[in-house]
Protein backbone atom coordinates (compact mmCIF):
# COMPACT_ATOMS: atom_id res chain seq x y z
CA UNK A 1 0.00 0.00 0.00
CA UNK A 2 1.23 3.36 -0.35
CA UNK A 3 2.76 5.32 2.26
CA UNK A 4 0.93 8.85 2.81
CA UNK A 5 1.07 11.64 5.06
CA UNK A 6 -1.86 13.86 5.45
CA UNK A 7 -2.20 17.19 7.14
CA UNK A 8 -5.06 19.02 8.03
CA UNK A 9 -4.98 22.36 10.18
CA UNK A 10 -7.51 25.06 11.17
CA UNK A 11 -8.22 27.17 13.83
CA UNK A 12 -10.08 26.19 17.11
CA UNK A 13 -13.29 23.53 17.00
CA UNK A 14 -13.35 23.59 13.36
CA UNK A 15 -14.13 19.83 13.59
CA UNK A 16 -10.21 18.56 12.75
CA UNK A 17 -10.03 16.15 15.09
CA UNK A 18 -13.40 13.91 14.40
CA UNK A 19 -12.90 14.32 10.85
CA UNK A 20 -9.21 13.14 11.09
CA UNK A 21 -10.17 10.17 13.53
CA UNK A 22 -13.22 9.10 10.75
CA UNK A 23 -10.79 9.28 7.76
CA UNK A 24 -7.99 7.51 9.89
CA UNK A 25 -10.52 4.68 10.83
CA UNK A 26 -11.76 4.33 6.74
CA UNK A 27 -8.47 4.27 5.74
CA UNK A 28 -6.53 2.19 8.11
CA UNK A 29 -4.40 5.10 8.94
CA UNK A 30 -2.49 6.05 11.96
CA UNK A 31 -3.99 8.81 13.44
CA UNK A 32 -1.93 11.17 15.75
CA UNK A 33 -3.48 13.83 17.81
CA UNK A 34 -1.15 16.75 18.62
CA UNK A 35 -3.87 18.85 19.66
CA UNK A 36 -4.06 16.33 22.88
CA UNK A 37 0.13 16.71 23.47
CA UNK A 38 -0.13 20.39 24.26
CA UNK A 39 -3.60 19.77 26.16
CA UNK A 40 -1.38 16.95 27.85
CA UNK A 41 1.39 19.05 29.17
CA UNK A 42 -1.00 22.07 30.12
CA UNK A 43 -3.02 19.65 31.81
CA UNK A 44 0.77 18.56 33.81
CA UNK A 45 1.46 22.82 34.39
CA UNK A 46 -2.41 23.09 36.08
CA UNK A 47 -1.87 20.13 37.97
CA UNK A 48 2.25 21.77 39.03
CA UNK A 49 0.67 25.48 40.14
CA UNK A 50 2.43 26.70 37.01
CA UNK A 51 0.92 29.90 35.68
CA UNK A 52 0.17 28.64 32.27
CA UNK A 53 1.33 32.48 31.16
CA UNK A 54 4.47 32.30 32.34
CA UNK A 55 6.70 30.94 29.60
CA UNK A 56 10.02 29.99 31.65
CA UNK A 57 7.99 28.11 34.04
CA UNK A 58 6.19 25.96 31.91
CA UNK A 59 9.12 25.58 29.59
CA UNK A 60 10.95 24.44 32.61
CA UNK A 61 8.78 21.34 32.89
CA UNK A 62 9.78 19.93 29.60
CA UNK A 63 12.21 17.34 31.28
CA UNK A 64 9.80 16.09 33.38
CA UNK A 65 6.67 15.77 31.02
CA UNK A 66 5.88 12.17 28.95
CA UNK A 67 3.28 12.04 26.71
CA UNK A 68 2.12 8.71 24.93
CA UNK A 69 -0.55 8.57 22.70
CA UNK A 70 -2.27 4.87 22.97
CA UNK A 71 -5.26 3.83 20.92
CA UNK A 72 -9.12 4.44 20.94
CA UNK A 73 -8.19 8.25 22.17
CA UNK A 74 -6.41 7.30 25.09
CA UNK A 75 -3.28 10.36 25.98
CA UNK A 76 -1.06 9.15 29.09
CA UNK A 77 0.41 11.82 30.59
CA UNK A 78 3.28 10.91 32.95
CA UNK A 79 1.63 7.49 33.38
CA UNK A 80 -1.27 8.61 34.16
CA UNK A 81 -5.29 8.66 31.75
CA UNK A 82 -6.06 11.99 31.31
CA UNK A 83 -7.87 11.67 28.64
CA UNK A 84 -11.24 13.01 30.11
CA UNK A 85 -9.25 15.93 32.34
CA UNK A 86 -7.60 17.60 28.87
CA UNK A 87 -10.87 18.37 27.94
CA UNK A 88 -12.19 20.27 30.50
CA UNK A 89 -12.55 24.34 30.45
CA UNK A 90 -9.39 24.91 33.10
CA UNK A 91 -7.27 23.39 30.26
CA UNK A 92 -9.57 24.73 27.03
CA UNK A 93 -8.52 28.22 28.09
CA UNK A 94 -4.75 27.96 28.70
CA UNK A 95 -3.64 25.61 25.88
CA UNK A 96 -2.91 28.38 23.28
CA UNK A 97 -0.34 29.82 25.66
CA UNK A 98 1.65 26.54 26.34
CA UNK A 99 1.29 25.75 22.37
CA UNK A 100 2.50 29.28 21.55
CA UNK A 101 6.07 28.78 23.71
CA UNK A 102 8.88 27.63 21.34
CA UNK A 103 10.82 25.21 23.20
CA UNK A 104 7.61 23.13 24.24
CA UNK A 105 6.70 22.96 20.41
CA UNK A 106 10.00 21.55 19.05
CA UNK A 107 10.07 19.48 22.04
CA UNK A 108 6.84 17.80 20.70
CA UNK A 109 7.23 18.65 17.40
CA UNK A 110 10.02 15.92 17.27
CA UNK A 111 7.79 13.42 18.81
CA UNK A 112 4.93 13.75 16.70
CA UNK A 113 7.70 13.31 13.66
CA UNK A 114 9.09 10.39 14.77
CA UNK A 115 5.27 8.90 14.81
CA UNK A 116 4.74 9.58 11.41
CA UNK A 117 7.28 8.06 10.13
CA UNK A 118 6.24 4.58 10.40
CA UNK A 119 3.07 4.56 8.71
CA UNK A 120 0.24 6.04 6.97
CA UNK A 121 -0.17 8.68 9.35
CA UNK A 122 -3.11 11.54 9.58
CA UNK A 123 -2.60 14.61 11.86
CA UNK A 124 -4.15 17.51 12.49
CA UNK A 125 -3.19 20.52 14.36
CA UNK A 126 -2.36 24.38 13.75
CA UNK A 127 0.99 23.94 11.67
CA UNK A 128 1.06 20.71 10.69
CA UNK A 129 1.48 21.53 6.41
CA UNK A 130 3.66 24.29 7.48
CA UNK A 131 6.49 22.96 9.96
CA UNK A 132 4.97 19.63 11.36
CA UNK A 133 4.84 17.66 7.87
CA UNK A 134 5.88 20.26 5.26
CA UNK A 135 6.20 17.34 2.88
CA UNK A 136 2.89 15.77 4.00
CA UNK A 137 1.08 14.67 0.18
CA UNK A 138 -1.99 15.77 1.56
CA UNK A 139 -2.73 19.58 3.12
CA UNK A 140 -6.00 20.52 4.11
CA UNK A 141 -7.18 23.63 5.77
CA UNK A 142 -10.67 23.48 7.60
CA UNK A 143 -12.13 26.15 8.37
CA UNK A 144 -15.75 27.60 9.85
CA UNK A 145 -17.41 30.39 11.22
CA UNK A 146 -16.88 31.13 15.14
CA UNK A 147 -19.94 31.10 15.51
CA UNK A 148 -20.25 27.63 13.79
CA UNK A 149 -17.40 26.36 15.60
CA UNK A 150 -18.72 27.68 19.31
CA UNK A 151 -21.78 25.86 19.09
CA UNK A 152 -19.83 22.52 17.65
CA UNK A 153 -17.45 22.87 21.11
CA UNK A 154 -20.50 23.61 23.32
CA UNK A 155 -22.80 20.76 22.04
CA UNK A 156 -19.24 18.87 22.36
CA UNK A 157 -18.35 19.52 25.70
CA UNK A 158 -22.54 19.09 27.27
CA UNK A 159 -22.38 15.67 25.62
CA UNK A 160 -18.96 14.61 27.65
CA UNK A 161 -20.89 16.13 31.24
CA UNK A 162 -18.67 19.05 30.61
CA UNK A 163 -20.37 22.13 32.13
CA UNK A 164 -19.94 25.09 30.07
CA UNK A 165 -21.69 27.96 28.52
CA UNK A 166 -21.81 28.93 24.41
CA UNK A 167 -20.74 32.64 25.78
CA UNK A 168 -17.66 31.54 27.41
CA UNK A 169 -17.11 28.94 24.50
CA UNK A 170 -17.63 31.76 22.10
CA UNK A 171 -14.66 33.49 23.67
CA UNK A 172 -12.53 30.87 24.28
CA UNK A 173 -12.83 29.98 20.57
CA UNK A 174 -11.74 34.16 19.83
CA UNK A 175 -9.05 34.13 21.84
CA UNK A 176 -7.69 30.92 21.02
CA UNK A 177 -7.69 32.26 17.22
CA UNK A 178 -6.10 35.22 17.99
CA UNK A 179 -3.25 33.55 19.90
CA UNK A 180 -2.89 30.96 17.43
CA UNK A 181 -2.59 33.18 14.40
CA UNK A 182 -0.61 35.84 16.24
CA UNK A 183 2.05 33.44 17.97
CA UNK A 184 5.43 33.97 16.82
CA UNK A 185 6.61 30.96 15.96
CA UNK A 186 4.77 28.30 13.41
CA UNK A 187 1.21 30.02 13.65
CA UNK A 188 -1.72 28.99 12.76
CA UNK A 189 -2.30 29.42 8.99
CA UNK A 190 -2.66 27.50 5.84
CA UNK A 191 0.03 26.20 3.75
CA UNK A 192 0.44 27.30 0.08
CA UNK A 193 -0.54 24.38 -1.57
CA UNK A 194 -3.45 23.22 1.09
CA UNK A 195 -6.93 22.77 0.29
CA UNK A 196 -8.98 25.18 1.93
CA UNK A 197 -12.40 23.43 3.09
CA UNK A 198 -14.76 25.89 4.56
CA UNK A 199 -17.57 23.47 6.79
CA UNK A 200 -19.70 26.11 8.13
CA UNK A 201 -22.41 24.72 6.16
CA UNK A 202 -21.56 20.58 6.15
CA UNK A 203 -22.37 17.86 8.27
CA UNK A 204 -19.40 15.52 9.94
CA UNK A 205 -19.74 12.63 7.07
CA UNK A 206 -19.98 15.72 4.26
CA UNK A 207 -16.69 16.72 5.26
CA UNK A 208 -14.98 12.88 5.68
CA UNK A 209 -16.28 12.55 2.09
CA UNK A 210 -14.52 15.58 0.54
CA UNK A 211 -11.15 14.68 2.47
CA UNK A 212 -11.65 10.96 1.58
CA UNK A 213 -11.82 12.08 -2.28
CA UNK A 214 -9.13 14.45 -2.13
CA UNK A 215 -6.65 11.87 -0.45
CA UNK A 216 -7.65 8.99 -3.16
CA UNK A 217 -6.85 11.29 -6.02
CA UNK A 218 -3.54 12.09 -4.06
CA UNK A 219 -2.82 8.38 -3.68
CA UNK A 220 -3.87 7.27 -7.41
CA UNK A 221 -1.47 10.17 -9.09
CA UNK A 222 1.24 9.28 -6.29
CA UNK A 223 0.89 5.18 -7.51
CA UNK A 224 1.23 6.80 -11.02
CA UNK A 225 4.29 8.17 -10.93
CA UNK A 226 5.66 5.62 -8.70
Amino acid sequence: MTKIAVAIDGPAAAGKSTVAKKVAEIKGFTYIDTGAMYRAFTWYCLEKGVDCQNESACVSLIPEVTIELRPNHVVICNGRDVSWEIRESRVSSQVSYIASYKDIRLALVELQRKMAEKDSVIMDGRDIGTYVLPNAEVKIFQIASVETRAVRRYEENLGKGIICTLEEIDQDVRKRDYIDSHREFAPLKAAPDAVLLDTSYMTVDEVVQNVLDIIDEKMKEKEKHA
